[in-house]
């Protein structure tokens, strides 16, 4: 087994920089800088690894060269590659966002590393070859993310942490059980070494509960119906880099552990799993499309519109077809663009408000007083969140429409298809009250100065690449990617290139 330095480089830069930005925690605009070089470092790493995956095939890493099963091994197939690079891409946006941010936890010594270690955590949950692994890593990113949200600048920022760690204890316990069960059962927790004796041994007594706990696990992790109760008050209270990062890249950790779990852990599972993700996904999307249009906060809104939009995601992978897991996976990249961008969007528009507040009926008419850029990119981005071309909005819809189409579930498309509407009238509502009608006797004042528009417009600028130039060739790779989850070998082979019996 050959270990690969770019996947290494990609987990261990945002860990080595959070302890440099820790050695010089006097100076927050060094670590400001530190946070902004170490995202840009690891995503090249990520970038680099992406290619080589795609070029040479899967990469591994056995850390302290201890080979599988015996040790811990990272794995970057096609998926894995994909889902870092993705992360790595949006964390370099929510660090050039802090950068010029003005929120008083930004000047902590602690808030620069605290994000970095959660880029580690997220990365190493995308790259890790082994389950107990997995389960610290995800840990890491929780610790991190509710550390973040508890010292925002919001008075409820700690209820919402506490309200988040309670709830995420129970998916840890979904996950322990399962990890216990499965190693109780097989003597492992490598990942490669379950799914071939899975694959092709006797189906062991705890097979079904370890899949059932640990599918409890990932849907907690993705704030899916009907574990999603933790999230619009953790989402809107969390400093604005930290909610875009919850809401576009840290959910997506359970959407991927949902992807091994149909496509290499439990294959032989997997038909009586993907109609229930179907059903919790439309009704995540019917709750949470109808949730946003209800709800009084801008940043509370988008974090509805998270429920609905990983509905979408999860139908997609309920369909499990071969264009259905394309649109699903494509729609889960896309995502975190445009759901990032968009929470940066409403905390620039908060950041220019004396008290930081996105309530509608704080900010209604308050457009008039801002930059009037500010108004066209939410304007875009909410077009390319409902699925209006030429935003990659559109691709992800259409995409995953196909995939239905292929799978012929016509009821679960119509109700999909009609969700996309309620996404247009949410977004465009949003848009005219804080944008084109006037100010209200409640609407409050404004700052002469408020947080920094070059992070949210960057990554609507990729939105608009990833619908029109790029959009080929994103399809291409998450097509290759699609074919090689398909074949579980490809990914055992890679980790025990001599056999399970070598």
């Amino acid at each position: 087994m050959a270990n690969s330095t770019l996947l290494l480089g990609s987990l261990v830069t945002p860990l080595v920089g959070a302890i440099i930005a820790l050695i010089f925690a006097n100076s927050n605009r060094l670590q400001r800088s530190i946070g902004v070089l170490t995202g840009l470092i690891a995503w090249v790493f990520s970038m680099s690894l992406l290619v080589q995956v795609h070029d040479v095939g899967v990469q591994t890493y056995a850390l302290g060269n201890w080979m599988p099963p015996y040790g811990i091994v990272l794995v970057a197939d096609k998926l894995g590659a994909l889902f870092a690079f993705m992360v790595t891409t949006i964390m370099v946006g929510g660090l050039l966002y802090t950068f010029r941010g003005h929120d008083k936890c930004m000047t902590y010594p602690a808030f620069i590393p605290l994000f970095l270690l959660m880029e580690v955590g997220l990365v190493g949950a995308m790259l890790t070859g082994d389950l107990f692994t997995l389960f610290v890593f995800m840990e890491l990113m929780v610790l991190a993310s509710v550390s973040l949200t508890a010292i925002s600048d919001d008075q409820y920022g700690l209820e919402a942490a506490l309200k988040y760690i309670l709830i995420s204890s129970m998916g840890t316990l979904f996950l322990l059980l399962g990890i216990a069960s499965l190693y109780a059962t097989f003597g492992t927790l490598n990942m490669a070494q379950i799914a071939q004796i899975l694959l092709t041994g006797e189906r062991p007594i705890l097979a079904a509960s370890s899949s059932l706990m640990l599918l409890c696990a990932f849907l907690l992790k993705s704030a899916v119906f009907p574990f999603h109760f933790w999230q619009p008050d953790f989402h809107t209270t969390a400093p604005t880099p930290i909610s875009a990062m919850l809401s576009s890249i840290v959910v997506k950790v359970g959407v991927y552990g949902i992807l091994r779990l149909v496509t290499l852990l439990f294959v032989k599972d997997a038909h009586i799993m993907e109609p229930w993700l179907s059903t919790l996904g439309i009704i995540g999307i019917l709750f949470g499309s109808l949730g946003a249009l209800r709800t009084y906060n801008a940043k509370r809104m988008l974090a509805y519109s998270t429920f609905a939009q990983i509905g979408f995601i999860l139908v997609g992978i309920g369909w499990g077809g071969t264009l259905a897991l394309i649109g699903a996976i494509v729609y889960a990249f896309n995502h975190a663009f445009i759901k990032s961008s968009l929470l940066m969007l409403m905390g620039v528009v908060a950041s220019y408000t004396k008290t930081k507040t996105a309530n509608f009926g704080d900010i209604s008419g308050i457009g008039s007083r801002l930059p009037r850029a500010l108004g066209w990119l939410v304007l875009l981005g909410g077009l390319s969140l409902a699925g209006v071309p030429p935003f990659n909005g559109f691709i992800s819809k259409l995409t995953l429409i196909q995939g239905g189409v292929e799978s012929g579930d016509w009821q679960n498309l119509i109700i999909m298809v009609g969700a996309g509407i309620l996404t247009l009238m949410y977004m465009i509502r949003a848009w005219q009250r804080i944008f084109q009608q006037s100010p209200l006797p409640t609407t409050v004042t404004t700052k002469d100065e408020g947080d920094s528009l070059f992070a949210p417009l960057l990554l609507i600028v990729v939105c608009l690449l990833l619908g029109t130039i790029f959009t080929e060739p994103l399809i291409q790779l998450v097509s290759a990617t699609v074919q090689q989850i398909q074949d579980p070998s490809v990914y055992i082979s890679a980790v025990f290139p001599d056999g399970l019996g070598q």
